[in-house]
């Protein structure tokens, strides 16, 4: 749960009252997006973290935070050398993005980092869920996360990651573009955590088969952005490691497409049996003003007999809506949760 997941439990009264701090760290906001061609023309622009009507366009900046916004277009108009970075001003974690665009100005989106981790207990999502997913540590495979921009997978992603570590231990390799959420170093008593940052310049292969190397018992993907990164997390996730990654898809059937689309160009048609024997897990999930609403399927750990895995050998996936609903009712049979919002029932 990042600043996107905290404002979706804040009231649209308070939303309407953003621009009350003094300071520019003091408004509760999702996204920053700063003109930095000519610090100075450009209003600065912000998108607020509420989970409703709210979220859907960009507004103004107030106006006691303009010399902020001025001072953060000056610094970053000479110091961009990578168009998809990390920023840090005043205390805040930011996830940057430039565009030239077409008219010719030039401009910075900030998406915002919580300066933490978050527990599972703190995603909003139901008590028998999260003892299912923290008992997918003990387990190898793949863990695939998707759901459109904005929506927490990095947050859920993290909120997995530093469960497993603290409460299994062992090594975890997190790969990222930027790096976001900062867990490096001791994690719980048995748990270290290693963070790469992915050179602009290589591919992400290179240092997921570096990370390989290093014998991590957890390996966090942040995006899969490459058919060579699909091979390899695919790879990964077969040969005793668990690995979690997330993928920009609209469904949880379109993410295996996705994947072993980007994999098959590397694999050739070897993509859909790797899949098939290495998943775990996979979800989509959405934000909603009443928390996270997600789609899941978890596979078992026998190979031969799992339903899921024989649909994707046989490039049968569109079917695999059918298990999704299948086990959703089960799971919310057993802890009582409400289906629409995921929360439970009272």
């Amino acid at each position: 749960m990042d600043q996107a997941l905290e404002g979706s439990n804040r009231s649209n009264n308070n939303l309407q009252q953003a621009g009350t701090g003094n300071r520019l760290r003091d408004m509760p906001f999702m996204d920053l997006y700063v003109r930095i061609d000519e610090a100075g023309k450009g209003i600065a622009r912000y998108r607020t973290p509420a989970r409703d009507y709210s979220n859907n366009w960009t507004r103004t900046l107030p106006d006691q935070y303009r010399t902020e916004s001025l001072a953060i277009a000056k610094e970053l108009r000479d110091n961009i050398e990578n168009p998809d970075a990390d920023y840090q001003y005043d205390g805040m974690r930011f996830r940057l993005s430039y565009q030239n665009l077409a008219n010719g100005q030039e401009w910075v989106i900030l998406r915002r980092i919580s300066p933490r981790v978050f527990a599972l207990e703190e995603l909003s999502l139901a008590p028998n869920i999260i003892d299912y997913l923290r008992g997918l540590g003990k387990r190898t495979g793949l863990v695939l996360i998707s759901g459109p921009t904005g929506h927490g997978k990095t947050t859920t992603s993290f909120a997995l990651f530093a469960e497993y570590l603290r409460r299994y231990g062992g090594v975890g390799i997190s790969v990222e573009d930027p790096v976001e959420y900062i867990l490096d170093g001791p994690v719980g008593d048995y748990g270290y955590c290693y963070q790469v940052q992915v050179d602009r310049h290589e591919d992400w292969a290179t240092p997921l088969k570096r990370a390989l190397r290093w014998t991590p018992r957890y390996l966090l993907v942040g995006e899969v952005r490459s058919p060579a990164a699909a091979e390899q997390i695919l790879r990964a996730a077969t040969t005793g490691h668990l690995v979690i990654t997330t993928i920009h898809a609209g469904s949880v059937e379109e993410s295996f497409m996705g994947l072993m689309h980007l994999a098959d160009r590397s694999l050739g048609g070897g993509a859909k049996l790797m899949l098939a024997q290495g998943i775990t897990a996979a979800w989509h999930q959405t934000l909603t003003a009443k928390g996270p609403y997600l789609r899941y399927v978890f596979t078992e750990e026998n190979n031969n007999g799992d339903p899921v895995r024989a649909l994707i050998r046989e490039d049968k996936v569109g079917m695999i809506n059918t298990y999704i609903d299948q086990q959703i009712a089960r799971m919310n049979m057993l802890g009582g949760i409400d289906p629409v919002s995921g929360a439970r029932k009272k």
